[in-house]
């Protein structure tokens, strides 16, 4: 017997994450082990001579287990609500040295971008987008139209994405 996997997540997916919830479990939980059910049977369907070929109650049975499974993990530990406060507190708001180094590589890849731009472009990207200008401004600093102006600001932007890998 082939197993249409898709049809029985459309058939069966509801009524599996109901009967989770039925059984204590929150409703964000009952999603989460509903797609882990279907996981589980994707992985390792059962065998083709496997006696009782009900996949429904196969799935159930799955659910079931993963249910019981998470339930037992809960009682095992201990588990405070804290408030919002106290979360602030005890997370680090620093970044990672990871993304230290990320974040740098990639404003220098930005920069390098900036400085293969042509003055006149680089200039008026950097007054736009650095330096919180208008387009209107820009452009009457530079002595350029609105339109050109704004041309050469998304030219760079365009530029900056591609160089830098941002897309």
């Amino acid at each position: 017997m082939v197993w249409d996997v898709h049809m029985l997540f459309r058939r069966h997916a509801a009524a599996i994450r109901r009967s989770l919830v039925r059984r204590g479990l929150t409703h964000e939980t009952a999603a989460d082990l509903t797609q882990e059910t279907f996981l589980r049977v994707l992985v390792s369907l059962p065998a083709d001579g496997t006696e009782n070929h009900n996949p429904k109650a196969y799935l159930f049975q799955v659910s079931r287990n993963l249910g019981l499974n998470h339930l037992r993990r809960e009682r095992l530990a201990d588990i405070v609500d804290l408030p919002d406060e106290i979360v602030a507190e005890i997370s680090d708001p620093t970044p990672t040295p990871e993304t230290i180094v990320c974040d740098r590589q990639q404003l220098a890849r930005v920069a390098a971008a900036l400085d293969e731009l042509p003055e006149r472009t680089r200039r008026a990207f950097e007054m736009h987008r650095i330096g919180g200008r208008t387009i209107a401004e820009v452009a009457g600093e530079l002595g350029l139209s609105v339109s050109r102006t704004w041309a050469l600001v998304h030219e760079a932007y365009r530029h900056v994405v591609i160089r830098a890998g941002l897309i």
